[in-house]
């Protein structure tokens, strides 16, 4: 894998038909439908793919199948956050045997550590790991940042290459930039949309963004308008993707509607089902009609921007 990797990396949903079941159908639509839009790689079993609500079976399921379907086509990169140590790692070598490419681990989730606690966690893994990691920082689901100066520990490892930030703080953001003139090999990559430019603008290498599930050209084409030096155009579709946000991930008044908002859409598209992992529930009938009456006419707009 070339590296650092950069531009668009989708946090794959995962296409459910039931409580232990993929939808398997669905699932080689939406690999084939992200991939025709020119992303640089896929992300599963992260916070978008539900990845902790599945069961190891099922987990294990989903990186064959997708491993199979890709075929080396891009980057498959694998979470393996979990409380457990030895599922991590059992998780990461089932990973490895299917073919991936890349492991990425946020902090260990419930019992909240503090920065030593992490460093030796990362210290303690990455030897047992069988392929390089990303680290990923996701401090509003695991009450633990991935603070600078660990991630400056972090660069001095070879084997860890890189880190998701999904904190949505762009001065934490702006700092990890400082850092990563000490590893050109390192990738940082921007989690929240919304920030997609801004994280461009400051030297990122682009995003992990949840809406390049729906409209992946969309995100790859602001990373490629601003490599080419024409930020007009990557600020207009910038606005695209606030659309994108303010239309579907906020019907609802619980933050699982931004999980349901992007599988109900994918869904409305014809691509795969919305179940949900368990405790959540997809939309009801009346925010189903409000996602459709929103897609379509974000989609008509875009279909005129060749999008």
């Amino acid at each position: 894998m070339k590296l650092p990797l950069t531009g668009i990396v989708p946090p794959l949903i995962t296409p459910l038909c039931g409580r232990d079941e993929l939808d398997v159908a669905g699932l080689e639509r939406l690999i084939e439908h992200v991939l025709s839009g020119g992303i640089s790689g896929l992300f599963i079993l992260g916070t978008t793919g539900e990845g902790p609500c599945l069961s190891y079976r099922l987990r294990a399921e989903l990186v064959k199948r997708v491993c199979q379907q890709v075929r080396q086509r891009v980057p498959v990169l694998v979470g393996i956050t979990d409380t457990s140590f030895i599922e991590s790692v059992n998780v990461a070598r089932a990973a490895a045997e299917s073919g991936a490419d890349v492991l990425v681990v946020a902090p260990p989730y419930y019992l909240p550590e503090a920065q030593p606690e992490l460093q030796e966690y990362l210290d303690h893994l990455v030897p047992e790991l069988p392929l390089p990691l990303f680290i990923y920082n996701m401090p509003a689901l695991t009450k633990v940042h991935f603070e600078l100066d660990t991630v400056r520990r972090a660069m001095d490892e070879p084997r860890i290459i890189g880190l998701k930030d999904s904190s949505g703080d762009m001065n934490y953001f702006k700092s990890a930039v400082s850092l990563i003139k000490r590893r050109p090999d390192w990738s940082l990559l921007i989690g929240p949309e919304e920030k997609l430019f801004d994280a461009l603008q400051l030297g990122g290498g682009g995003g992990v963004n949840g809406g390049a599930n729906l409209f992946p050209k969309l995100y790859v084409q602001v990373v490629a308008a601003h490599r080419a030096g024409n930020l007009a155009c990557a600020q207009e579709l910038q606005r695209q993707i606030q659309r994108v946000s303010d239309a579907l991930y906020r019907i609802g008044k619980y933050s699982s509607s931004i999980i349901k908002g992007i599988k109900c859409a994918a869904s409305c598209l014809g691509i795969c089902d919305d179940f949900m992992a368990e405790p959540f529930h997809r939309f009801r009938a009346d925010e189903r009609d409000l996602v459709k009456a929103r897609l379509k006419e974000i989609a008509a707009d875009l279909s005129k921007l060749n999008l």
